[in-house]
């Protein structure tokens, strides 16, 4: 069984650490900013999946479960402050890889198997809004990333923890701003 679980979490850590490398290669490549409108979509069956749905939701309830902090909320109001309707998709794309690089990935022995599941699903989304950008500087949708991942690093391995049990926000945040 142990060796199961190495195995397991050898493969997600690979599948993460190759989801990340593309992901930086794509984001050096793609200095240029496009309309906002062109590349940030998802398409809607992503959301339409009910075993993929449930897992994701199965591993933010189940961290939730482990987070003491109930006084701090990373996905709600203060993300979107600021942000219109239409640059919110790019807004939770740039949420959702700091998720899998700076949270996920450091996280992904915990919470299995649900974590083996959801991080290959949720680095597909992110792939899918590799060519998604802003026209103009997006300094306030910068700022509001950067106020959650301070919080999160401030909070240490806590504020991991909370971000895993908001996964079930960050889902249904890119599922109302992508599609």
């Amino acid at each position: 069984m142990a060796a199961l679980q190495k195995s397991v979490s050898s493969f997600l850590m690979g599948t993460l650490a190759t989801s990340c490398l593309l992901l930086l290669a794509l984001s050096v490549q793609g200095g240029a900013a496009v309309p906002i409108s062109s590349h940030c979509r998802l398409d809607k069956s992503n959301f339409q999946q009910p075993y993929i749905t449930n897992r994701t939701f199965m591993l933010a309830k189940e961290a939730s479960l482990a987070d003491n902090n109930t006084d701090v909320r990373l996905i709600g109001e203060k993300l979107f402050r600021g942000v219109s309707m239409s640059e919110r998709c790019y807004l939770m794309k740039q949420v959702l890889n700091f998720t899998l690089e700076e949270v996920l990935l450091p996280q992904s022995d915990r919470f299995q198997p649900y974590m083996q599941e959801v991080v290959p699903f949720l680095a597909r989304l992110s792939n899918s809004l590799s060519t998604c950008h802003i026209e103009g500087d997006g300094l306030h949708i910068q700022r509001n990333v950067q106020n959650l991942k301070d919080t999160v690093k401030k909070l240490g391995e806590s504020g991991e923890i909370k971000a895993i049990g908001e996964l079930d926000l960050l889902f249904m945040s890119l599922r109302n701003a992508c599609i």
